[in-house]
């Protein structure tokens, strides 16, 4: 592995955090009807995030949109930093013993991600989730050379992103260089594939970092069953015992005091060294109301605006309003989200968010 000092550590308080595992929301971008930032609800949402017990919070993210990175918009940098200014200045319900856990979204070309890694970390963020998704032509060797120099700015979080919301198929070669990089902390699996995420943990066994690098789901349509499993990858010599141990999702954008029970929960059963029938039944409930809410049947066109639907429905934000001009519901979408929250109120939050509302608004 390269050991270069060229290489920004994180704070040794965060790795460890990282390493033991959190709900970290994918936040998403609150506008208003003429598509200016809501600075009162983004505001909003970062208080309830943090109220709900998340344990960090990830911005300039997919489900933040990713059109906030156009220098013609100009919202990357507020939205950035509304978020860490908000974060500085509240007092969660229960204090915390360690600030949150700040990600900031990282895209486009190595031009561009490597000045969006020096803006992230300027406003004191604490690594970079590395979208890859502008480089579908680049080679493996391509892909790292970009990812070393965006690591050489900021920490990084590698990030496999499936191909139908702007990802590319990554290979068990680059995952495995990837992981050689030595600020590359932790990868989040999105990929909603059960191929390509173990293509990833197999990858970082075989570079030696199992352990080190804190492997986080973003598998919305498998969330509990990736933190449930305990994977034995074996390798040339021996093996190498790998779990999930968090997740950075943006269905725990919503719900998110439930995201922090059910990753308890799968705690629980992990020491017990069982687990229960009715947590694997909650996850296919999980994975059902996920299905209404990111539109897999539209190839998840209706992915973000669905988030903001909930949202909405609940106060946290004004109304529906993506940035982007091609995001928006479905047809019918609204009324499945509609069902699903009738037909599994335990998986809502919605009496935390209207006891607490007024707080996050002030």
């Amino acid at each position: 592995m390269d050991n270069s000092r060229e290489y920004p550590q994180p704070p040794e308080r965060i790795v460890k955090a990282l390493r033991t595992g959190m709900v970290i929301p994918a936040h998403p971008l609150a506008l208003k009807e003429d598509k200016t930032l809501d600075e009162r609800h983004q505001k909003a949402l970062s208080r309830y995030y943090l109220d709900a017990g998340a344990g960090g919070l990830a911005v300039g993210v997919h489900t933040t949109e990713f059109a906030i990175h156009d220098p013609k918009i100009g919202l990357y940098r507020p939205v950035l930093e509304l978020a860490m200014e908000t974060v500085r200045g509240w007092q969660p319900l229960i204090p915390a013993s360690d600030p949150p856990l700040m990600v900031a979204g990282v895209i486009g070309a190595t031009a561009q991600a490597v000045r969006e890694a020096e803006t992230a970390r300027e406003l004191g963020y604490h690594m970079g989730l590395l979208g890859l998704g502008a480089l579908k032509e680049a080679s493996d060797d391509q892909l790292v050379d970009h990812a070393r120099k965006v690591a050489g700015v900021l920490p990084i979080m590698g990030f496999y992103l499936q191909p139908a919301v702007g990802g590319r198929i990554l290979s068990e070669r680059f995952w495995r260089r990837l992981a050689e990089i030595p600020n590359l902390v932790a990868i989040k699996m999105a990929p909603f594939n059960r191929y390509y995420t173990l293509t990833v943990i197999r990858a970082v066994a075989a570079a030696g970092r199992a352990g080190e690098v804190a492997l986080y789901t973003g598998n919305d349509d498998s969330i509990l069953v990736d933190l449930l499993t305990r994977f034995e990858i074996a390798l040339d010599q021996g093996s190498a015992a790998m779990e999930i141990v968090g997740g950075l999702l943006g269905h725990w954008a919503y719900w998110t005091t439930r995201a922090v029970e059910q990753l308890e929960q799968v705690r629980g059963a992990k020491r017990n060294g069982a687990v229960p029938a009715q947590l694997l039944t909650l996850a296919a409930q999980v994975t059902e109301s996920n299905g209404a809410i990111f539109d897999p049947e539209n190839d998840f066109r209706g992915c973000i605006s669905g988030i903001l639907y909930v949202l909405a429905s609940s106060g946290l934000i004004s109304g529906v309003n993506p940035l982007g001009a091609g995001e928006r519901l479905s047809s019918g979408q609204a009324k499945k989200i509609d069902a699903v929250m009738t037909r599994y109120p335990h998986l809502t939050d919605h009496q935390f968010v209207r006891e607490n509302l007024d707080r996050w608004l002030a």
